[in-house]
């Protein structure tokens, strides 16, 4: 049965694209916390052939006690991409979508200009602000009302921040866009706000999956200052004629896909059926299941689970996790280093020597990651940190006990039983950590895809374009077009003692 759906799936797709399967491509934007890439992609009968147009960092621009992102400068990306893809005389575009990382957002005036450079989550502005907002809010109003995890850098808390600082952008902006609403605007001029990235906001009710009119009084807000509100799947607008004069391009829709890269990338997880979780492991490691409603009740509020919204009509129910980060950090400090090089120097390092709690505070912005997670296990009277193979093994077990821990929570608040989680992103091409995610959790681990973003931005735009009818069929598709790799759990023992470490650690 499985197999004549996967081939039903692979018929639909190849039959609506058989007559120029190598021509007809979608445009995938998709910007992590700390780089962005251009793709093409098009399904034929081979399968999902995708092609990287540009890569490029995204850095974060520390001025004046504060962290912005360079708007202009991924604009400026996007638009080479475009031009890449326009100057290729074997390709047309059928559509652009746009997917980034969650909750910040652009100061748009009433001329149309953007007004500054947005704030970064990792801005310590909102350092405290939760408590701050929640001595006019209850917290548990709040949680009720959007189901979603109360971090201080959530949109509600940057917006009561800059209001209780006078923020002079806030105070002249006619319009509010999230990032990739930002950038579809910029390409399009047309204003949205799309579902998926609004919902990381902490401002939708997760019920109505809508903006919650309640929650928007506090910061002297109301619809009318965000865009037009868009679902997956919609179309914002078309290429303006100076984007088309600069990029070569004609009027090709720009299609509001799952704008949280999260979201887009669940829509990839190449399950079988509702028994799974996954991880979308990136700067961030995102861990959820997937469900048809919202699940909110004293036990996600007390363990801090997340309702973020996903495609047709599905509640990401998740929780944050620091991520790659803490190995992205200690990298910068350590120059020109291959990841082979690393994970083989972990690899060869002694087994559980140091644990830290990859999500402690002191681990969001240091100044120095390595000297962090040293003055971390010093301080939990840990061995000192000699090398940077102890460093990177240190990372990845605490990370995949981190997991673990994660996931039997997951187990209580799931509709579903949980019998396989599917790591997605740049992270599942890390066989060393999966094993060890495999060893800690105790369930099989599947690897893939590594581009899960991308590929969820081209299935939501091949959606939108009437090339496929169901995303399930989609899923089944994708998991017989990329390949995949499956880790099963091994040395039980040791770990379930390795666990036990970690929570004496972290507790």
């Amino acid at each position: 049965m499985i197999d004549s759906l996967i081939f039903a799936a692979k018929e639909n797709l190849v039959t609506l694209n058989s007559e120029q399967a190598m021509t007809k491509c979608f445009f995938a934007v998709d910007l992590g916390a700390t780089s962005g890439r251009t793709i093409i992609g098009s399904f034929t009968q081979e399968g999902l052939v995708t092609e990287e147009m540009n890569r490029f960092p995204n850095h974060i621009i520390e001025t004046g006690g504060h962290f912005y992102w360079d708007i202009y400068e991924l604009y400026r990306n996007i638009l080479e991409g475009l031009k890449r893809a326009a100057a290729r005389e074997d390709i047309e575009i059928t559509s652009i979508g746009i997917d980034t990382w969650g909750v910040d957002f652009v100061c748009v005036g009433k001329d149309g200009s953007l007004l500054r450079q947005p704030y970064s989550y990792r801005d310590p502005h909102t350092e405290g602000a939760p408590g701050k907002y929640f001595e006019r809010v209850p917290r548990s109003r709040v949680y009720e009302l959007t189901g979603i995890q109360v971090m201080n850098f959530n949109s509600i808390f940057q917006l009561d921040t800059m209001l209780r600082h006078k923020d002079s952008a806030l105070e002249a902006a006619d319009k509010l866009l999230f990032i990739p609403d930002a950038l579809s605007y910029m390409l399009t001029g047309e204003m949205v706000c799309e579902y998926t990235i609004a919902s990381t906001a902490q401002l939708v009710n997760a019920k109505t999956r809508r903006l919650e009119p309640e929650l928007l009084q506090s910061p002297m807000l109301d619809e009318d200052n965000f865009g037009r509100f868009v679902y997956p799947g919609e179309t914002v607008g078309t290429l303006t004629e100076e984007v088309q004069r600069i990029t070569g391009l004609g009027a090709v829709p720009v299609i509001a896909v799952a704008g949280h890269d999260a979201a887009s990338a669940v829509a990839a997880v190449p399950a079988q059926n509702k028994n799974f979780a996954y991880l979308s492991s990136g700067t961030w490691s995102l861990m959820g299941v997937e469900t048809d409603a919202p699940v909110i009740n004293a036990d996600t509020e007390a363990l801090n689970f997340t309702n973020e919204g996903g495609v047709n009509g599905t509640i990401r129910l998740l929780k944050n996790i620091c991520g790659m980060w803490l190995l992205e950090r200690c990298r910068a400090g350590w120059g020109e280093t291959s990841y082979p090089e690393l994970i083989a120097e972990a690899n060869a390092s002694e087994p559980f020597r140091n644990l830290i709690g990859p999500d402690d505070p002191v681990f969001a912005n240091p100044a120095d990651m390595e000297e962090a997670i040293k003055a971390y296990c010093t301080a939990h009277k840990q061995p000192a940190i000699e090398t940077r193979g102890q460093i990177v093994r240190c990372i990845f077990e605490s990370l995949a006990l981190r997991y673990r821990q994660v996931l039997e929570n997951l187990q209580t608040l799931s509709p579903n039983p949980i019998e396989v989680l599917h790591v997605i992103g740049g992270g599942s091409r890390n066989e060393l950590l999966n094993q060890w995610t495999a060893n800690a959790i105790g369930i099989p681990v599947v690897a893939g895809p590594s581009e899960a973003t991308a590929v969820g931005n081209i299935m939501i735009q091949a959606l939108a374009a009437g090339k496929a009818t169901d995303i399930q069929l989609m899923r089944r598709f994708v998991s017989q077009a990329i390949p995949l790799k499956t880790f099963q759990p091994q040395h039980k023992e040791v770990w379930d003692a390795a666990y036990l470490q970690f929570k004496t650690v972290t507790q």
